[in-house]
């Protein structure tokens, strides 16, 4: 099969979860089929200068186009947000318009035969001309309408709860044509694929959940110390930094009131400067910025705080604290979309009980330990990217060879895959390949020194809701 992956954001060097998804799962399959990736970037970048030789390597045709999305900064920012109240798309989707982008796709429609056109996010469906009479396959990493709807949720400024709102309406009437469109859509977590089978109307919706390495993160030594707790993401998604504010404003000055020796380290990538002047003023907490491998942090934390409110898909970071042996403390959006049992694989708890739940586990790492080791079973078995790669192809010959709905038949929703849609989007406010080495563009040092190169592995440089 010919396959052409239409991308808004290069997936190499692989420097957030949504990158680690489209990366893995496309070296899984370059093997088998014959990809043309096309995907944008900045001119003069780290994925303008890296990614091509690194796709070639494993035999997939890079068509990079190098076309920077505008800057969230600055006069002209305020102008095109100005502009975005006059239009019925949201301010996310034509700020990613591109010429560029269109012809790239155009020129590969006509000089090639492809046979599945794959999209890592529904703006750039846009790029293909409708008249192009092949299947499209969407890439929902994320709902984008409810992670706005929990924006506006957990909005208190008038003004601010007025802009996102309408963002969150625009998202709403914007991803049900676009999933409409498509001839299949992929969600990462059964939860999303509810949604957009009900409230957006497309029922030839699978589910490929997001994944890891499983031998990668079994390698992780240390002494999980109870005493020091890590917040890892990327630090330039705004969920990640609600949920930082929320540590550093509330939960962690009361787990210190009552643990006084604990350390908050946070890790993650291109933290804005005003966050890391203020980590700097506190007391124990660090601060770890674009770090080229996160496996010693989770070796050296005692357990992970995953304090978010906002997001959506499903978290690889909470998968990879689990297989490295790292208890989990996360909230109910924080740890949704993945098949974990609260209590069981992690500690549930939302924002008003994250302090409690991290004192309990500071003062009974024996009883977390135990907890862990239930929990990285279960995400060994079901969420290698190995095994995910197989239900992704099978995703591609059904949007080429699609069954009629019907009992068995793949598209059919499945009867115990949890709760309500509606009830998900109506009260969605909670009281979103692993890298080593890739930050940088650089294989392990241990890796082959001949092609094809490594696959991509995790080093916390990284829309579940993102990761």
């Amino acid at each position: 099969m010919r396959v052409a992956i239409v991308d808004g954001d290069v997936s190499y060097p692989a420097t957030s979860g949504k990158r680690l998804r489209t990366l893995n799962l496309m070296l899984r399959l370059a093997p088998r089929h014959q990809i043309v990736y096309i995907g944008r970037c900045a001119p003069g970048s780290d994925e303008q200068k890296l990614a091509p030789d690194f796709l070639r390597s494993h035999g997939i045709e890079p068509v990079i186009v190098a076309d920077p999305v505008p800057k969230k900064s600055g006069v002209a920012f305020y102008a095109r947000l100005a502009r975005n109240l006059l239009s019925s798309s949201p301010y996310s989707v034509t700020s990613h318009q591109s010429q560029a982008m269109r012809d790239a796709v155009g020129r590969v429609a006509r000089e090639q035969r492809i046979d599945l056109w794959q999209f890592e996010w529904t703006p750039y469906l846009d790029a293909l001309d409708r008249a192009i009479a092949a299947p499209r396959l969407v890439m929902a990493h994320n709902v984008d309408t409810l992670i706005w709807q929990r924006y506006y949720e957990n909005e208190t400024r008038f003004l601010h709860r007025r802009f996102l709102k309408t963002q969150w309406r625009k998202f709403e009437a914007f991803e049900k044509r676009a999933f409409a469109r498509a001839d299949r859509v992929v969600a990462v977590s059964e939860e999303d694929a509810k949604l957009i089978r009900t409230q957006f109307g497309q029922p030839a919706t699978d589910v490929v959940d997001n994944g890891i390495d499983r031998e990668f993160f079994a390698s992780v030594q240390g002494p999980h110390d109870p005493h020091t707790v890590l917040f890892l993401g990327a630090l330039d998604w705004r969920p990640n930094l609600d949920a930082v504010e929320l540590l550093l404003s509330r939960i962690f000055p009361e787990v210190r009131r009552q643990e006084p020796s604990v350390k908050l380290v946070i890790v993650g990538r291109n933290p804005p400067a005003a966050l890391a002047t203020r980590i700097a003023g506190t007391p124990g907490i660090e601060l770890h910025a674009n770090v080229p491998d996160v496996r010693p942090f989770l070796g050296q934390a005692g357990a992970m705080t995953v304090p978010l409110r906002i997001g959506g898909g499903s978290r690889l970071k909470i998968l990879e604290a689990l297989a490295s042996g790292l208890p989990v403390v996360s909230t109910k959006v924080g740890a949704e979309g993945l098949n974990l049992i609260p209590g069981e694989h992690f500690v549930e708890a939302d924002e008003h009980a994250m302090a409690s739940a991290l004192v309990e586990a500071i003062r009974h790492p024996d009883r977390m330990r135990q907890q862990v080791e239930v929990a990285r079973i279960l995400v060994a078995a079901q969420y290698d990217w190995g095994v995910l790669a197989e239900k992704l192809e099978a995703s591609w010959n059904r949007c080429l060879h699609p069954l009629p709905l019907g009992l068995g038949s793949p598209l059919a929703p499945r009867e115990d895959s949890g709760s309500a849609p509606s009830d998900r989007m109506a009260n969605s406010r909670t009281p979103l390949a692993e890298r080593e080495g890739y930050l940088e563009g650089k294989p392990p040092h241990d890796a082959a020194p001949s092609p094809p190169a490594p696959l991509p592995r995790r080093g916390e440089g990284s829309k579940a809701g993102a990761a």
